[in-house]
């Protein structure tokens, strides 16, 4: 199985006649997401990779059925209303590319997807990609690259991958990969301060998915949402593995530390918190990035070892 995207989702593009929207609805494509309509207003009855593009969603639905994921490559100061405009008519997840989406516009698009039962992945997201499935967003950059890059599941040997780093979202991957490893979906949740599917909620749905054996985390210093998983897997409720790398331990308070949640403000979500946190709950933490490919494996071969 994999999570949030597969080839069976039914995917609009928000801004696809945008040179980003064209793109990326052509990389989806190529990568096997079915991707059914496109949205621009004033744009209605146009073509854009084979896709069918409408002036509303409420329009592009009416037509042609449901949507269950919206990806939405439109300037910042337009995403809340995008947003909104989905969420109203009907659509239950979106991914939210952007960076620079203003906070208050976040938080507005959370309340709207809270009262529609909706939620969002970003903002500031390289998106979401199942190997040998489909992508949503820009993962890859290019089809051929990605299916090269990614390892689909490998029974007993599979993992799913947790960032809030996009760069190192792809890096993950890749590293992985390469020792090995298969990948059943990789998430970069993205890196602004307020998001609407954090680490925590991922790591939940990766705990339920049969395909998945450990769950790898590229965490940042900021926020809370390496301390609450470590809460998470200290109350029982995640089971698996968790193999993570912390990135920022040099950051000093009120420092940002490449993305806008990445930012220690007083004393809160210090690398430290994090590791410690994190290891108390019973969780693997590297001291560097490079380590992390063969602590997935150990872990793996302690969980197969246990298991007979």
């Amino acid at each position: 199985m994999s999570i949030i995207i597969n080839q069976t989702k039914r995917v609009l593009v928000q801004g696809i006649t945008g040179r980003e929207g064209r793109a990326r609805t052509k990389l989806m494509r190529e990568f096997g997401t079915n991707v059914v309509a496109g949205c621009t207003p004033g744009k209605g009855g146009q073509d854009v990779e084979g896709v069918p593009v409408f002036d509303k969603v409420s329009e592009a639905i009416k037509e042609i059925g449901q949507i269950d994921i919206s990806v939405v490559f439109v300037p910042a100061k337009l995403v809340k209303n995008a947003s909104i405009e989905a969420i109203e008519a009907g659509v239950k997840l979106l991914l939210l590319v952007p960076d620079r989406v203003p906070l208050w516009d976040a938080m507005k698009i959370a309340a709207v997807g809270k009262e529609h039962n909706a939620t969002f992945i970003g903002p500031n997201t390289l998106g979401v990609l199942s190997p040998g499935k489909a992508l949503i967003g820009m993962i890859g950059g290019r089809a051929d690259a990605a299916r090269q890059w990614f390892n689909e599941p490998t029974p007993g040997r599979t993992v799913g991958v947790i960032s809030r780093s996009g760069g190192m979202t792809s890096s993950c991957g890749y590293y992985l990969s390469r020792a090995g490893i298969g990948i059943s979906t990789l998430v970069h949740v993205g890196g602004d301060s307020v998001i609407g599917l954090p680490i925590p909620d991922v790591a939940e749905m990766f705990q339920q998915d049969p395909e998945t054996d450990a769950i790898v985390i590229f965490g940042e210093i900021g926020g809370s949402q390496e301390e609450r998983l470590a809460q998470l897997a200290s109350d029982g409720k995640i089971t698996k593995p968790i193999i993570a790398y912390i990135g920022g331990a040099a950051a000093k308070e009120g420092t940002r530390f490449s993305h806008a949640g990445a930012i220690i403000e007083h004393g809160r979500g210090t690398h430290q918190g994090k590791v410690s946190a994190l290891k108390d709950a019973g969780a693997t933490v590297v001291p560097s990035f490079g380590d992390l490919p063969q602590a997935v494996l150990d872990a793996i071969d302690k969980l197969q070892a246990s298991a007979l």
